[in-house]
């Protein structure tokens, strides 16, 4: 018989009526011949109703006590279904997290799991029953060894779920929700949003960190480290919901499921070059000219950069292959020469990545990252960051300097390590699926000194008061007294404690300033096929160009492109951008 992990939500839980109705759905299931593990999150709303009832004794209540209180939901859950399934006449039994051996860091309202000993649930499967786990709590030793109970945070049913299927090699984990699967765009903004039949969970975790909230990024962290076979499905209908894929297929180890070091890869791409066009107008257009001039003239662009404009002007830098340079100059001097502006390049440069799961998501990777190659007297010409992978474009002389270093911080392997690596084409779409941002802010740094660690002692700043940055920005522009600009996009909610934090850094470099730029938002093409077209990005900056949406900031990397735009043009942006790349309905 072949093991089954399956989750169903809050909302798919919502009622007795709709409990029944999961019970019947399950039943289903072991009637195809599955072993069963069920983990459920708590009834409807019932976890922001625990958390009202705590609001009216206290507006700070200790963290311990309220995961005492919000892992109560879903104990509700599990034994109301495991009474239904009894009632169909299925062997089932309630497990709470601690029961089913789910072991955490000793973090309140934020565990990640450590371990998950399966002896007893293997025990009780072979037995013939079902296995009803409740989601989103495990349990750590606290002082003296004593148990403690933890909840995981926001989306922690996802994540059990997927822990679970990988610490019991389950065929596959399948999330019931009240979605048909992962869809193209939010469809509350897009009308003709369609379901996506498959997404890797690079894509996944790109979407996820925009603000995609099918599923919690940790969860797809879990499924892509361990090749869990994820499927997102419909609780209300028969449909085939959306496969999420994974070529990774570690193992689990001692250093636990969650505590994987983030970081994986590490790439070196050497013979790049770097054009930089400044001065040129800002207005709704010009990137798009750019970009689609080049793509016309036959020259694969890699990294793109845009940093905030200054009076009117801008600056947009990008990278090629430096076999492909003289022909980018030659196409960008025929532009500037109608637009404006100045060009400069610079060849034998070198790129190096570091690539994972969630590397943005955690403060604190991306700052370690440039402070490795500060203390190795390397300075950064561009920076390109995401959510699986953040990129340093470096001098090509200290690439192997660069390796070595990056490498031994993050304990990789020589068999993580790739030296101008080339893909073959994965005939996969060039965008996979959008998203819309409108919950950041932009915050520009000025006159920073251009030199080895000044982005790092940024980072690692607002890594120290736990601030993720999203979308990180270096400017390619030199003020007069040869500083430079840095910017960056983080979650409204960071606002004043990042400023406090970059005030008292820039009070040791004279003339910097920190500069809030306006209301933003963010819009984003996310596929893995983008490597493989060209003019992906023309194609998206023509978009925007032709609703006369200007570009405030743009940043790329191998899966995603990008664009910070006014936020009162987020949702037109939206649409257009869908809509320009054919993932609506035909």
């Amino acid at each position: 018989m072949t093991l089954l992990v399956q989750k169903f939500g809050g909302t798919s839980l919502g009622s007795i009526e709709r409990i029944q109705s999961v019970a019947k759905r399950i039943q289903s299931s072991k009637d195809e011949g599955h072993d069963l593990v069920i983990v459920v999150s708590a009834m409807g709303n019932a976890t922001d109703e625990l958390t009202n009832l705590a609001s009216h004794i206290t507006n700070d209540p200790p963290s311990r006590e309220m995961d005492m209180l919000l892992s109560t939901g879903e104990q509700v859950s599990i034994s109301l279904l495991a009474m239904a399934l009894y009632k169909l006449g299925l062997p089932a039994i309630s497990m709470t997290g601690n029961q089913a051996g789910i072991i955490t860091e000793s973090a309140h309202g934020r565990a990640r799991i450590l371990e998950i000993r399966t002896e007893r649930i293997k025990t009780l499967l072979d037995q013939g029953q079902i296995v009803v786990i409740a989601g989103f709590q495990g349990t750590s030793l606290g002082r003296g060894g004593i148990p403690e109970i933890t909840t995981l945070g926001r989306g922690g049913s996802d994540t059990s779920a997927v822990a679970l299927a990988a610490a019991l090699k389950a065929k596959a984990c399948e999330i019931y929700t009240d979605v048909p699967g992962v869809l193209t765009t939010d469809p509350r903004i897009v009308e003709d949003a369609q379901l996506m039949p498959k997404i890797s969970c690079d894509e996944m975790l790109e979407l996820a960190s925009l603000g995609a909230s099918v599923l919690h990024p940790r969860a797809v962290e879990i499924a892509r480290n361990y090749g869990v076979t994820l499927l997102v499905k419909s609780s209300w209908e028969n449909l085939s919901g959306t496969l999420l894929t994974s070529k990774k297929t570690n193992v689990l180890t001692k250093s636990g499921i969650e505590h994987r070091s983030p970081v994986d890869g590490l790439e070196l791409i050497e013979d790049q070059a770097v054009i930089a066009l400044s001065n040129i107008p800002d207005r709704p257009g010009i990137a798009a000219d750019l970009f689609e001039t080049l793509s016309k003239g036959g020259v694969n662009v890699d990294l793109i950069i845009q940093a905030t404009h200054q009076v009117n002007k801008n600056d947009i830098t990008f990278t090629v292959n430096k076999n492909e340079l003289e022909n980018a100059h030659f196409q960008c001097q025929n532009l500037i020469q109608s637009i404006g502006g100045e060009i400069s390049t610079q060849s034998n440069m070198t790129k190096l990545s570091i690539n994972g799961a969630g590397i943005m998501g955690r403060a604190g990777i991306a700052s370690s990252l440039f402070e490795t190659l500060s203390n190795s007297g390397i300075n950064i010409r561009l920076i390109a960051t995401s959510e699986v992978k953040v990129s340093c474009v470096i001098d090509a002389d200290l690439g192997t300097k660069a390796v070595r270093a990056v490498g031994d911080f993050f304990k990789l392997s020589n068999k993580q390590i790739s030296l101008n690596l080339t893909s073959a084409n994965n005939h996969e779409p060039e965008v996979r699926g959008v998203a819309l941002d409108k919950d950041q802010i932009q915050i520009s740094v000025k006159n920073v000194p251009d030199r080895p660690g000044t982005a790092s002692n940024i980072c690692s700043i607002l890594a120290d008061s736990n601030i993720i940055l999203d979308t990180i920005v270096q400017s390619e522009r030199k003020h007069k007294d040869s500083t430079k600009d840095i910017s960056f996009t983080l979650k409204k909610n960071d606002r004043k404690e990042a400023k406090c934090a970059l005030e008292a850094l820039i009070s040791n470099w004279k003339g910097a300033s920190i500069e809030e730029g306006k209301a933003i938002a963010k819009v984003s093409a996310v596929g893995s096929g983008m490597p493989f077209t060209r003019g992906t990005a023309g194609k998206m900056f023509r978009a925007l160009a032709n609703k006369k949406i200007n570009i405030e900031m743009i940043a790329t990397s191998e899966i995603r492109t990008t664009c910070i735009i006014p936020e009162t043009d987020g949702e037109e942006a939206l649409n257009e951008i869908h809509s320009c790349f054919n993932l609506g309905k035909k």
